[in-house]
């Protein structure tokens, strides 16, 4: 694209849209671009705001990180790379294992990923896919490692980011500097490029 759909408005453009940069200030250490595009009809931005912060609160097991480094696989599923950015920055900020966060797409493998993650990312890949791909081995594999208010927070991080998947694909949105560089230093080296979100 030549350039985003719909130009992100001013982030100190009213005291609203000032508040909401503040949260995510705090969460990622930048407001996304995404959001000052959804500003424009601040009804909108105000429900994502908060679903956001319903789906990403901590009530059992499923962790901060493991909840963003789910949302990465399930944004790299998309091909979202404006969400993978968010989504690995998000994972290491959030208290990622270093050595997890480099060993992502080795997970069915990799030593350091427990069964009850490997079952979570492979949930998370499937239910990314169109046509869905979960399927009854996968939904009795999920239940042997989680509990019904547990998936329901897994499906949430999913269902989440497929919204933000789309938004940002077909919006176009610009990468953040700071997402870029994390980007650049954790997926590149698996053919992960700015790609449409570059201006």
């Amino acid at each position: 694209m030549e350039k985003p759909l719909v130009t992100p408005i001013d982030k100190n453009s009213s005291a609203e849209t000032a508040e909401m940069a503040r949260f995510y200030d705090e969460t990622l250490g930048f407001t996304p671009n995404s959001l000052f595009t959804m500003m424009r009809r601040p009804r909108i931005a105000r429900a994502f705001l908060e679903m956001n912060q319903a789906v990403m609160e901590n009530k059992g097991k499923v962790t901060s990180a493991l909840k963003r480094q789910l949302a990465y696989l399930s944004s790299m599923t998309t091909g979202c790379r404006y969400c993978e950015a968010h989504t690995i920055r998000a994972a290491e900020r959030y208290g990622s294992d270093q050595d997890k966060l480099n060993h992502i797409w080795e997970y069915q493998t990799y030593s350091a990923f427990t069964d009850a993650e490997r079952v979570v990312f492979d949930f998370a890949i499937a239910a990314s896919q169109v046509p869905n791909a979960v399927n009854d081995e996968l939904a009795e594999n999920m239940r042997k490692h989680w509990d019904d208010g547990e998936i329901v927070e897994i499906l949430g991080v999913v269902a989440l980011f497929g919204y933000l998947n789309r938004w940002n694909d077909s919006m176009g949105t610009q990468l953040e500097e700071p997402a870029a560089a994390d980007g650049e230093k954790y997926l590149a080296k698996k053919g992960w490029s700015r790609g449409k979100h570059q201006y």
